[in-house]
């Protein structure tokens, strides 16, 4: 299947360095994980035996048992050294822990209030000392940015003579704004400025970010635009924007370890950086810099994390909380056209409806996750490359234990993709540019593809972009409807008409549907 912004895989040969440490990573990791919990760890008897065996994958083929993968065993498959998790119920902290090491080749344990770079995490972060702002009156949610800004203006173009953007298309992707992430910084290099940053400027290594929209148009993922909601929170404030969040987040919520900027090399239990076969990296200090604050600067704790998560869903539930409750409510409602609410991004309904953001930089790889109706909620960080993986299978084992019916496994069925009745879904189909971006939604961004190739040969499907090889098969739900085992949540799902002909498809991402016709 098409790959969506994915990381490289790691190399598969390996230089006897990195062979070494990955089997003094696995030794320490069996060690570690045999040991007590850490004073300030609190350990759930359900989520213990989850994570003792039950990681998953999110899609098991038909013919194959349900695997139940140990922790352990997962960090060492994808070289990852340390990982902390905490998990609430009904808004109240019930397990965070630590598992593995800060630095492989270390003795230096992880533990639930070790600081993690927690890349676009941040973004929700911003997003609630935007919203405390909001509450007291210091800001509006949909004014004129222009009214605030001071230092710097977003420029004209010729389609967009005079933007006109608010905070809330800043939060919700929805300002047209271009940059959708940004490089990260090694010890030694050179730091840009916020405005460095936003104009493109060295030593900043983004381009420009600038309207490649016009504002409200569609759903764009933008770290170029939570960097212009820092300008407006920096301008309005007269402050930077880690003493602001210290202020509206961090002091009351009790995160006494999150922070905005770098940590100092003497600021203990850091989680160190490593790459995708376990080496640590970004030596001698041992992470890199993200001087992109809003978008993925900040730096925290499972801990830290799980107070927050807890303080949104509380906030939802009930008045009184940290965010009144209806802005509460408004940042946890989609802003049309975006999958995205006032920070968050928003999936399901009922007692299955979650908010959620991950975050990656270079090293490190976050989640977070909160139910909105129950107060349930999880925080999973990893210092590895290749930490999305693991993130997600550790996602699918909390996800079971806590038991409401969020990201269930998805078994494929059984299916002769050889019999004659499905030849004819190959082609090149083209998408219909007229399905609206409220229709779209996420797949606007994460899968705006103008053309798709199906081929169906050797009894698979093969789905990818039209003029390029296929890279990826996908596993039959229905005779009409297919599931990508390398994009979570995307499904395929081909029209055959009262004539008896295939001519379109559907691409369906959770709420969004994209439509294709066939050429």
């Amino acid at each position: 299947m098409v790959s969506i912004r994915r990381a490289s895989p790691a190399a598969t040969v390996l230089p006897p360095r990195h062979i070494l440490l990955r089997g003094a990573l696995a030794t320490t990791l069996s060690l570690l994980l045999a040991l007590p919990a850490f004073a300030g760890d609190r350990h759930d008897t359900a989520i213990d035996s989850a994570l003792t065996a039950g990681l998953r994958p999110s899609v098991v083929p038909a013919s194959d048992p349900l695997p139940r993968w140990s922790l352990q065993a997962r960090m060492a498959h994808y070289h990852v050294s340390g990982v902390a998790i905490a998990v609430l119920r009904d808004g109240k902290l019930v397990h965070s822990a630590g598992y593995g090491l800060r630095q492989a080749g270390s003795r230096d344990a992880v533990n639930a209030d070790t600081l993690f770079s927690v890349g676009s995490v941040s973004k929700v972060i911003t997003a609630a000392t935007t919203l405390r702002l909001v509450a007291d009156g210091s800001l509006a949610l949909d004014q004129d940015i222009s009214t605030y800004l001071r230092s710097w203006k977003i420029p004209a173009t010729p389609t967009t003579p005079n933007p006109q953007v608010s905070l809330r298309m800043l939060m919700s992707h929805t300002a047209g704004l271009g940059v959708h992430g940004f490089a990260d910084y090694l010890p030694g290099e050179p730091l840009p400025t916020l405005l460095q940053t936003l104009d493109g400027i060295a030593p900043a290594k983004n381009k420009p970010v600038r309207l490649i929209h016009a504002p409200g148009e569609r759903g764009d993922y933008s770290g170029g635009g939570v960097m212009v909601e820092q300008q407006v929170l920096e301008d309005a404030s007269g402050q930077p924007l880690d003493a602001l969040a210290r202020a509206q987040v961090f002091a009351p919520l009790h995160m006494q370890r999150s922070r905005f900027t770098t940590p100092p090399d003497t600021l203990d239990n850091i989680a160190k950086a490593h790459d995708g076969d376990g080496a640590p990296t970004a030596l001698p200090r041992g992470w890199q810099t993200f001087p992109e604050a809003g978008a993925s600067g900040l730096w925290t704790s499972a801990n830290d994390l799980a107070a927050f998560v807890a303080a949104l869903t509380n906030s939802y539930r009930a008045p009184g909380g940290f965010l009144p409750q209806p802005i509460a409510i408004d940042m946890m409602t989609e802003v049309s056209p975006s999958w995205h609410g006032l920070g968050p991004r928003l999936d399901g309904s009922g007692a299955t409806r979650i908010f959620h953001h991950g975050g990656s930089n270079d090293s490190y790889r976050a989640w977070i996750e909160g139910y909105l109706e129950t107060g349930d909620g999880l925080v999973i960080l990893t210092n590895g490359e290749n930490g999305a993986e693991l993130t997600t299978e550790i996602r699918n084992a909390l996800s079971d234990a806590l038991g409401r019916g969020v990201n269930p496994p998805v078994r494929p069925i059984a299916l002769d993709l050889r019999a004659p009745a499905y030849a004819d879904y190959a082609g090149v189909f083209e998408q219909d540019r007229n399905v609206p971006m409220a229709h779209r939604r996420a797949l606007a961004d994460i899968f705006d593809i103008p053309a798709l190739q199906v081929k169906v040969a050797d009894g698979q499907v093969r789905v990818g972009v039209a003029g390029r090889p296929q890279d990826g098969h996908v596993l039959p739900l229905a005779p009409n409807r297919f599931v990508s085992p390398d994009i979570d949540g995307l499904q395929i799902e081909f029209h055959r008409d009262a004539w008896g002909k295939v001519n379109a498809l559907s691409v369906v991402h959770g709420e969004a549907h994209a439509y294709y016709v066939r050429k």
